[in-house]
């Protein structure tokens, strides 16, 4: 008599843990194709400093590709809008001309600076990388004894030296749209790790989010 309920709750089951890994790929998908107009703007473009804007934004495309399947994922759809927001809007920044020639050394070492800090926090977390908030092992050595989220704080550096090279009030609308979703998109993160017992001592022993100090 219960043979039916209990096929009926295991499908159910089933179709639940299914639901985040189809929008897991879905979500990979539409990085690549963000990605893939991004490169043809910047490649085209008359600046030949845009071309720096690909590196941060590559090396989301590759680990976002090659990362860790996971259940432990949010499948809260609020999550899903500010992951795609905080990783989809920025890769609409446009390439301008730089109007400040004496600042171009200022806008390329933050934009060098920024990209090793974040790229340091990836070689870190590698198959961990992910968009949407998700458990996929917490990592608390190297570069993340310093600050919660460096490689958010990377981004925020290269988003400030693009800034400096190819400034617009379009970019500056992309880059403030795409922040916003990016501090909310680290507390929903924190959230869900903070289910974690080991991620709550790493808060305990790293204060700071993104600038010791500050925030």
């Amino acid at each position: 008599m219960d043979l039916p309920s209990t096929a009926s709750a295991t499908i159910a089951a089933e179709r639940s843990s299914l639901w985040p890994r189809v929008i897991d790929r879905l979500e990979q998908a539409a990085i690549i194709l963000l990605w893939v107009f991004l490169v043809r703007r910047m490649v085209d473009a008359d600046n030949p400093l845009a071309i720096l804007v690909l590196v941060a934004e590559t090396s989301i495309v590759v680990l976002n590709t090659i990362r860790r399947s996971t259940d432990d994922i949010s499948v809260n759809p609020s999550d899903w809008v500010l992951a795609a927001t905080a990783t989809g809007v920025v890769m609409l920044v446009q390439p301008e001309p730089t109007p400040w020639p004496a600042l171009v050394p200022i806008g390329v070492l933050l934009v060098t600076f920024g990209n090793l800090l974040q790229l340091s926090a990836k070689l870190f977390l590698l198959r961990s990388f992910g968009i949407a908030p998700a458990n996929r092992g917490v990592k608390v050595n190297g570069i993340y004894k310093i600050v919660r989220h460096p490689m958010y704080a990377g981004y925020l550096i290269t988003h400030i030296g693009v800034m400096v090279l190819m400034p617009s009030m379009l970019n500056f609308f992309i880059y403030f749209i795409g922040w916003t979703a990016q501090i909310l998109r680290l507390l929903a993160e924190e959230r869900l790790l903070g289910e974690d017992p080991s991620y709550r001592e790493y808060m305990a022993r790293v204060r700071w989010r993104l600038i010791p100090g500050i925030y």
